[in-house]
Order: structure tokens, then C-alpha cells, then sequence
């Protein structure tokens, strides 16, 4: 028997999914496409999420099986190539993210670490040595991955707190960039609305909760608070994070600083040492995230290949961990070493409210035996689909490669498995 967790466990887990790479990768990203209204960026993707985690707590509920997104596809699309077809492109979005985790952990690296004094090629270096270290600790231990994020979730929370509590104080006495946040410095209402669906992968994480609902303690009563609590407490931390950076420094550091923005933003009040301070907890933050997204990933991979909707060769073990470990890894160094920030977080994006959805859809679809109410259902899914279309032509106009990138990865995930179902399967 599998030892019950609590309800706090749970939102620390789906805390700990969220607030990982996601904000620190993605923070410089948003302020640049929404300016000022950055804030209500993160608010339009929050909303969405929330939405989300509704339809997952009533599935998660219903259907308390390992697997979480995976299963709850299966119950709805059975085993056929729409259901295969999805559930590879949760696995990619999920290499996706690891990419845009450790594009994060070599932004900020970089500003620390000199290892050629080209900062580019030691990005470079940073993001690949990253995703190679936490690939030999899942091989080393899965319990030393699980000890790294308990640890990393209480030491960025305390310090992201530290530096909401801060930055507020450090207002009253430098409040000339507080004008920032007015709404004359918004951008349009199109603009923050995609603004905020490219930045939705920092809520992505909550997912996690599902592979843990069997193991939850009075799960008929905690499952709901598990989501809400983890998804409500983050989108409010994001929020206040935003309002410190933007109210913070000027437009014009904050486009330089991209990359590494929130620990820029620490500086005004801080100093070099709030900059180090920062940067450590990205490091810290972005690692946790890295090993931990290595071995879900992995797990979802060795998932879906059992179901037969990817080749029998990922159910095989390599070193005694499946070999899917290894191909997320190599894949996601692949990606993040090819392309820039803003195309992996829209692919990302892309990726995840497809699949958020359908997931809605599918709460939709089996309202009856969730007992929910449908309508909250169908106008999560509306507005994923909404805001999944809204992202791809909004960024068709500013960054082609990464809606080339984003549809040529979705597209793959379904030819692909149609082939392999047809043909493969049927040989």
C-alpha cells in the first residue's frame, strides 16, 4: 500500500509544478508583449488555469488512476489514434518544457558563471549541462529527484515572498516607475489576452496534481481544495511578482534583462546582492523543475508506449530506467540549443491548451457521471481554444519560427501516430 498523502502535500506539489522554471523563464517574455499590463496578463492565463483545474478535479475524482491526463484521454477517446495523437503531444509539450526550463537556468547562469567569456556559447554550455545532470540523478536515484524539489519548493517560495515583500517596500522609496502600471502604458486588449497564452506554461505544473489524487487523503473532500488551493495561491504570487517588476524598473531594462528580469528587479532595492540573490533561487528553481519534468515526462512516455500509441521500443529500459528518460533529454537539448525563448514558450503554450482543451471537453462530455456543471466545463474548453488560435495568429505576425515550430509539432503527433497505427500496429 502506497503511503496516503495530505492535502498539503498535494498543493505543494501542484505549487511546486508551477512555480518552477515557468515564471523565471517567462517574466522578461510577458512584460515585453504587455507592458504595463502584465499584471492582467498573468490574470487572463490564471483564469484559464482555474477553469482548467475544475474539469481535472472532477476527473481526477472520478477516474484516481496514475496517469492523470493520460487516462482521462483513454476514458473518453478509448485507445484509437485521436487519443494517441494527444497523448504524444502532451509528452512533447512536456520536452518543450523542459527546453524553456533550461533556456531559464542558462539566462541566469550565465550572469554568475563565466566559463569562456562568450556569454551566448556559456548559455549554451549551461543549458545542456543542466538537462545532462538532471538526467544522471534520475538515472542515480528517483528518490534523490523527489528530496532536490521538497527542498527547492520551500526555498523559492520563502525567497519569492521575501522579494513581493521588498519590492513593495522598496515603492515608497522609489516610486518613479509605479506610473508603469497605469493603464495608458497597457498594451491593447488583443495583446494582453496573447500575452498572457504565450506565458500560460507557467501554470501548466498543476497538472502533476493528477498523478497523485489515488494517494490523497479524503479525496472525495481534499481533491477540489488540492487544485484551487495550488492554482489560486499561484496565480495571486504571479500577480504580485509582476506588479513589483513592473513597478520596479524602467521598459527599457527590463527589455535588456529579459532573460534574467527578476533578478534585474531585485536590484533597485537590493543591490548586486537582491541580483545574487535571485539568480541562485533561478538556478535553484529551474534545476528542481528540470528533474522533476525529466522523470514525469519519462513516465509519460513508458505510459503511452505500454498503451501502444507510441513503438514498443520505449518500454524498454536503458540502464535500468526507461528509455524514454534518455530520448526526453536528448530531445529537449535539441530544442533549446536550436531555438530562442519566446518561440519554445509559444510552442509550449500551444501545446498545453490544446491538450487543456480537450481535457475541458471531455469534463463536458461526461458532466453526468462527474455530477459538474457542464456550462463551467464548456467555457474552459471554448476559451483554450479561443486563446490557442488568439496565440497563433497574434505571433504569426512577430515570431513566424515559433508558430512554425508550434503547429509543425502538433501536426507531427498526428500524422506520426496515424502511421505507426496503420501501419505498424496493423504489420
Amino acid at each position: 500500500m502506497s503511503e496516503k498523502i495530505s492535502l498539503k502535500d498535494a498543493i505543494s506539489i501542484g505549487i511546486g509544478g508551477m512555480v518552477g522554471g515557468g515564471i523565471f523563464a517567462v517574466l522578461g517574455l510577458a512584460v515585453s508583449l504587455a507592458k504595463g499590463g502584465t499584471p492582467i496578463a498573468f490574470l487572463f492565463a490564471g483564469l484559464i488555469a482555474l477553469l482548467t483545474a475544475y474539469s481535472y478535479s472532477k476527473l481526477s475524482k472520478r477516474y484516481p488512476e496514475n496517469g492523470g491526463t493520460v487516462k482521462f484521454i483513454h476514458q473518453q477517446f478509448g485507445n484509437g489514434i485521436l487519443a494517441g495523437s494527444i497523448n504524444n503531444l502532451l509528452w512533447i509539450s512536456y520536452i518543450v518544457m523542459l527546453a524553456l526550463y533550461a533556456s531559464a537556468f542558462g539566462s541566469y547562469g550565465a550572469t554568475l558563471i563565466v566559463l569562456t567569456g562568450d556569454t551566448v556559447l556559456d548559455t549554451h554550455i549551461l543549458q545542456t549541462a543542466i538537462i545532462a545532470l538532471a538526467l544522471s540523478i534520475n538515472y542515480l536515484s528517483v528518490t534523490l529527484v523527489s528530496r532536490i524539489e521538497s527542498v527547492a519548493v520551500v526555498i523559492k517560495l520563502i525567497i519569492l515572498i521575501a522579494f513581493i515583500g521588498v519590492g513593495l517596500y522598496g515603492f515608497m522609496s522609489h516610486p518613479e516607475h509605479l506610473v508603469q502600471l497605469t493603464p495608458k502604458h497597457w498594451e491593447s486588449p488583443l495583446s494582453l489576452l496573447t500575452g498572457g497564452m504565450v506565458i500560460f506554461v507557467a501554470y501548466e505544473g498543476f497538472e502533476l496534481i493528477a498523478n497523485s489524487i489515488s494517494d490523497l487523503k479524503d479525496r472525495e473532500k481534499n481533491t477540489e481544495k488540492a487544485y484551487f488551493g495550488a492554482v489560486g495561491f499561484v496565480v495571486i504570487l504571479y500577480i504580485l511578482i509582476a506588479i513589483v517588476t513592473v513597478g520596479s524598473l524602467p521598459f527599457e531594462q527590463i527589455a535588456d534583462a529579459q532573460d534574467y528580469v527578476l533578478a534585474k528587479a531585485a536590484e533597485p532595492t537590493l543591490g548586486h546582492l537582491g541580483f545574487t540573490i535571485i539568480t541562485i533561487t533561478a538556478l535553484i528553481s529551474t534545476f528542481s523543475a528540470i528533474n522533476a519534468t525529466v522523470l514525469g515526462s519519462g513516465r509519460v512516455n513508458f505510459d503511452i508506449a505500454e498503451d501502444e500509441e507510441l513503438p514498443k521500443y520505449f518500454c524498454h529500459q536503458y540502464l535500468g530506467k526507461p528509455i524514454g528518460l534518455l530520448v526526453t533529454a536528448l530531445l529537449s537539448i535539441l530544442l533549446v540549443n536550436l531555438f530562442n525563448l519566446q518561440s519554445i514558450s509559444t510552442a509550449g503554450s500551444a501545446g498545453f491548451l490544446l491538450v487543456f482543451g480537450i481535457v475541458n471537453y471531455i469534463g463536458y462530455k461526461k458532466h453526468d457521471i462527474l455530477g459538474s456543471r457542464k456550462w463551467i466545463h464548456i467555457i474552459a474548453s471554448a476559451l483554450c481554444f479561443l486563446a490557442f488560435v488568439s496565440l497563433i495568429i497574434q505571433q504569426f505576425s512577430t515570431n513566424k519560427t515559433g508558430v512554425i515550430v508550434s503547429l509543425s509539432i502538433i501536426l507531427s503527433c498526428f500524422i506520426l501516430e496515424f502511421i505507426y497505427k496503420k501501419t505498424v500496429l496493423n504489420t
